[in-house]
């Protein structure tokens, strides 16, 4: 450190310029005067007391005047969630099958016995009847059973890739409400499989509960709550140079469409930290009053407080009333799950989001899951495309097996195949091979892919066995 460096140093941590000029004649750096000990300041002709200060403020960093202090805020301790473990109870039509099929040696999923258990709770059927019942219903689930090596994930691959090619280019689809316009077709089936964060046109689809379900009007509450409010959306600004001032002038009917009043505008304004304390309410207008005198402070402030957000929730740009089957509810623009559950009227059990990772953040994995069964058929039924929801499971399946949402890409599921040939084969594959051929890695080849590509039979339907038979030589005993 140059001398002229620890000069500004000391001064900077307060030293007076007498001292530091008696110290820099002895040492260059700190670190060499606070190794040197109060004992020897005082010896080069500093009073005690003021050496033993001058060791203390080295040992501390001095604190940047340019750099504003950052408050830390208090932490609100947060409560333990609860535990909270609800099991299910069999209704006596649920017990009454499970036995019947514990008699008849028959292994049926519980969910098909609870959906014969739903169908026939009205019916009054006796055992014989029930008994047909349950051994008609393990016919079928046996005869779809999948054989053992057979190829799902081929299959699987085929049917949703095969009509894939044959869907409809068409980006926008109209969802039967005003200019609320929702991504469709091969991209909308692209944005499923890729796992994107944010989907091209997020959506939202909120049934109402109670009278916001019968009533427009309160339906309408309900929508402009949910709704995002700038200032400029109920008021126009006007820039008053002469007195250094920004006016605000809401307007009154769109402010009672609304259902917002100025005293909300006043309050939500002073939470801008631009004009905080600034804002003032004089008769019908709200002026905002700059505390210096500059063009520059006027224009940021203009800039902070335009897109100001007054009421709704961030992220929904526009939300539309519709009515479906005699009921209100609402289409969305923009998609904020955790907060639409919040509000009051909205039927929370059946809210629906476009918006795959979003439902994985709030509801959970399974939820995420059956999201994309949920839109992956919507997608290709929209085209008019019949795909066994099968598939559409194992591919779901695979995206959310490990607790997440994976894309089925060399980002996700390609990319973490144990097979380097099989990974080499999708995407970059000098890296692949360069990678492996670095590590030392071993491909067993077991999958389609890797055998393909060295030319021998895939491990799969008769691919799978293996037979082996060792002719008898001439004067075998049998």
């Amino acid at each position: 450190m140059a001398k002229k460096d620890t000069m500004k140093a000391l001064l900077n941590r307060g030293i007076s310029d007498e001292a530091a000029a008696l110290l820099l004649s002895k040492y260059n750096t700190l670190s060499a005067i606070s190794a040197a000990g109060a004992d020897a300041l005082v010896e080069l002709g500093l009073p005690e007391d003021e050496a033993v200060t001058i060791i203390q403020k080295i040992g501390k960093r001095p604190s940047s005047s340019s750099k504003a202090k950052k408050v830390v805020e208090e932490e609100i301790p947060v409560a333990p969630m609860e535990e909270v473990t609800e099991f299910y109870e069999y209704s006596d039509g649920e017990k009454r099958l499970m036995a019947i099929a514990e008699e008849e040696g028959v292994d049926l999923p519980m969910k098909v016995i609870v959906d014969i258990a739903a169908r026939i709770k009205n019916a009054d059927l006796d055992d014989e009847v029930c008994r047909k019942l349950v051994t008609t219903a393990y016919r079928m689930y046996s005869s779809h059973l999948m054989d053992q090596n057979e190829s799902a994930g081929v299959m699987a691959a085929h049917s949703l890739g095969e009509p894939g090619t044959q869907m409809n280019m068409r980006t926008f689809h109209y969802a039967g409400v005003a200019n609320i316009n929702v991504t469709q077709g091969l991209p909308r089936l692209i944005e499923i499989v890729d796992a994107r964060r944010i989907p091209s046109t997020p959506s939202m689809d909120i049934p109402l509960k109670g009278i916001a379900a019968e009533d427009e009007n309160v339906a309408r509450i309900v929508a402009s709550n949910i709704e995002i409010t700038t200032l400029l959306d109920i008021a126009s600004i006007e820039t008053d140079i002469t007195n250094m001032r920004l006016v605000v002038r809401p307007d009154v009917r769109k402010m009672e469409s609304k259902g917002i009043k100025t005293s909300d505008i006043v309050e939500k304004l002073n939470k801008v930290k631009a004009v905080r304390g600034m804002v003032e309410e004089s008769d019908f207008e709200i002026v905002v009053t700059s505390d210096e005198p500059s063009y520059k402070k006027l224009q940021v402030m203009y800039d902070a407080i335009k897109n100001a957000k007054i009421k709704g929730i961030d992220g929904i740009n526009r939300a539309v009333l519709s009515k479906t089957e005699g009921s209100w509810k609402i289409i969305t623009e923009g998609s904020n799950l955790k907060e639409v559950l919040k509000v009051e009227g909205v039927d929370a059990d059946h809210v629906m989001t476009n918006s795959i990772l979003e439902v994985a953040d709030v509801l959970g994995i399974e939820a995420a899951r059956n999201s994309i069964i949920r839109e992956a058929m919507g997608t290709l039924g929209e085209a008019g495309l019949d795909v066994d929801i099968r598939h559409i499971m194992l591919v779901a399946d695979l995206m959310t097996n490990d607790g997440y949402v994976k894309a089925i890409g060399r980002h996700g599921v390609s990319g973490k195949k144990s097979s380097v040939l099989a990974r080499a084969a999708f995407e970059i594959t000098a890296a692949h091979l360069l990678h492996a051929a670095m590590v030392g890695e071993v491909d067993h080849l077991e999958g389609v892919t890797e055998n393909i590509i060295v030319g021998q039979p895939v491990t799969l339907g008769t691919g799978a066995v293996n037979i082996i038979y060792t002719p008898k030589k001439k004067g075998d005993k049998e």
